[in-house]
């Protein structure tokens, strides 16, 4: 198997397993070398309500140049949390650059849930994500991400399959080549809801919809650790369908192995069961 060397673009949080701290060891056991790139500092999960952030956009500004300068470059780029549009922008052109030299990139466009933006996450911030859109071989926003991207009404009691892939292809229209929604209700043909995860792979010009059961237990970081394992196998060269469907399997092993779990606030010790996934 040839290792792919992979940089993460997201926050750092000192206490919890999201953002790299999720990530970083999940591809790590799957066989890549990975390096990271954090866009802000953060005290711990925000689930704990108390919280403090630093935004390290001065930083970034002065790595690219002396990456550049060393030569480094990546197999793929996987981006997340993005603070400002100062630091969108200066991400968004990286990306660009290193995908004219073949680096595939991944942008998760970490946003809201739920129907709402998350905390101090504001309108300018979704024209920030439009602009990482544009330079994405593959985004995995959820429902309501997607709906923000595509300016769409959110409906929470579920959309049909067809509304679905009208979703996709405005998501593609922004500028990514191939997409995913998770978290999605999608209607039957009776029109009951099913959670499902939506998708369309531009290599075979395929939309696909895999159903799920919800387990009933919120983690902070279980979007990372999809993230995480999806990435891991698509570089190592499994279809996207294929590739999804494993890492929501996965997942669901993971959240069902630590539901009762008493501090569920610093999300999964991914490090003890990395043979689940």
């Amino acid at each position: 198997m040839v290792q792919k060397q992979i940089l993460l673009i997201n926050d750092l949080a000192g206490y919890g397993k999201v953002a790299t701290a999720a990530m970083l060891p999940i591809l790590s056991y799957m066989g890549h070398p990975v390096y990271n790139l954090p866009t802000a500092l953060v005290s711990n999960t925000l689930d704990y309500g108390k919280f403090n952030i630093m935004e390290t956009t001065d930083y970034m500004e002065g790595v690219f140049p002396v990456w550049k300068e060393l030569g480094f470059s990546f197999d793929a780029i996987a981006t997340g949390f993005i603070c400002s549009e100062r630091q969108a922008r200066l991400v968004a052109d990286y990306c660009r650059e290193q995908a004219a030299h073949g680096t595939v990139i991944y942008v998760d466009p970490i946003m809201g849930d739920e129907g709402k933006l998350y905390n101090g996450v504001t309108p300018d911030r979704v024209e920030c994500m439009r602009e990482m859109i544009g330079v994405a071989n593959l985004i995995f926003p959820n429902y309501t991400e997607a709906a923000y991207l595509t300016g769409s009404e959110y409906h929470p009691e579920g959309v049909s399959w067809e509304e679905a892939r009208r979703l996709i292809d405005e998501l593609r229209a922004i500028g990514t080549r191939s997409a995913l929604i998770t978290s999605m209700l999608v209607k039957d043909d009776q029109g009951l809801g099913h959670n499902a995860v939506a998708g369309f792979n531009e290599a075979t010009n395929e939309y696909f919809l895999l159903p799920y059961t919800e387990i009933p237990v919120h983690f902070p970081g279980t979007g990372d650790m999809f993230s995480a394992i999806l990435i891991g196998h698509l570089m190592n060269d499994v279809p996207l369908k294929h590739a999804t469907r494993r890492a929501m399997d996965a997942l669901s092993r993971l959240i069902e192995a630590n539901k009762d779990n008493v501090d569920k606030n610093r999300g999964i010790p991914v490090e003890h069961f990395l043979d689940m996934i």
